[in-house]
């Protein structure tokens, strides 16, 4: 008697558990808070292997993202399935005809879980609302799951639309100052303050779908190149170019908020995944050479330029843009390409 209440507490327990643990993952901004944890988990678990097996091939592919969300359910169902098991075995005795094992609770309940119904024992007293809450929950659980699927693929193609946009004009890997010559030889620098102000609404768009779930940050997409913290640097290097050496005094506010959202986007996800700021060192150099191939591409550039405050600003954002992208296997930011 004792070992049947135990084997019940222990199956309810891990069963509201992994409830919780869906429910936070996928209902709850902000991701699981629960103890099971169990995206972050595989994430951690798959990752240095995933890595280790791509070899010299550039960062994360498009699958691993995919891979880590069907891994998620398969697992949270398999736990349900063992608590709702445990729960059942415990109550064997309310089967007709009894449960010979556990295997057959698991099968039991299981079958309740997916909704398929199959079942060689007649449940009758306690054993029936078992059978019956392991069938909601199943029902639940997959229902959550093609919700928060059609929420990824909503979240990943906007996210996705403004790293294309911004390859076109930027190149691969996006740069800022390709970018600016590319507007400047097409004559089109007015469409500048409307990059800027687009470039903060992705920002914003992206910090908050990502950080509410941060499975998304490892969706890799196809046709995207070098992956979203390229795109995240090279706006953020746009937005500092602009506000400090391009003599266009309507481009500075546009190109400060884009510049606060864009790091305050970068810090929140690496903080999201855990992740601290890497050790970047300052470029004033870069930064000139980036200011002189602008004002050979035809801008105005500014005579009171303070290079050293903004190499200490782009010291800031690019820690914790080179530490995501360090992390995905992507490359950083680029600045000044060397070719």
């Amino acid at each position: 008697m004792a070992l049947n209440i135990l084997l019940f507490v222990v199956g309810l327990v891990l069963a509201v558990m992994t409830l919780l643990d869906v429910f936070e993952t996928v209902v709850v901004p902000g991701g699981s808070k629960a103890s099971l944890k169990v995206a972050k988990r595989l994430v951690w678990t798959l990752l240095p292997a995933w890595k280790a097996a791509r070899g010299k091939r550039h960062g994360l592919s498009s699958a691993f993202g995919p891979l880590v969300l069907v891994l998620c359910f398969i697992t949270w169902m398999a736990f349900m399935a063992l608590g709702f098991g445990l729960m059942a075995y415990a109550a064997r005795s309310d089967f007709e005809p009894p449960l010979r094992s556990f295997f057959d609770g698991v099968y039991i309940v299981g079958s309740s879980l997916v909704t398929v119904g199959l079942s060689e024992s007649n449940p009758f007293g306690l054993a029936r609302w078992i059978v019956l809450a392991a069938g909601f929950c199943g029902l639940g659980v997959m229902t959550m799951a093609v919700t928060y699927l059609l929420e990824v693929q909503s979240s990943i193609s906007k996210r996705d639309i403004g790293i294309i946009k911004l390859n076109t004009t930027a190149g691969e890997p996006p740069s800022a100052v390709t970018l600016l010559q590319r507007f400047a030889a097409i004559g089109n620098r007015q469409d500048l303050r409307e990059v800027l102000r687009d470039g903060r609404n992705w920002c914003a768009t992206v910090r908050q779908s990502h950080a509410n779930h941060p499975s998304l940050i490892y969706f890799q997409s196809v046709g995207t190149g070098s992956g979203w913290p390229a795109a995240l640097g090279a706006l953020l290097d746009l937005a500092l170019l602009s506000e400090h050496c391009l003599d266009d005094p309507s481009l500075s506010g546009p190109a400060m908020l884009l510049r606060e959202e864009g790091t305050r986007m970068a810090r929140e996800l690496a903080g999201v995944i855990n992740l601290k700021p890497c050790e970047v060192a300052p470029d004033e150099p870069q930064l000139r050479q980036a200011a002189e191939q602008l004002r050979s591409g035809g801008y105005e550039i500014r005579d009171d330029v303070d290079f050293q405050a903004m190499a200490g600003q782009r010291t800031v954002y690019r820690s914790c843009v080179e530490a995501l992208a360090r992390h995905l296997g992507k490359p950083g930011t680029v600045l000044v390409r060397q070719d």
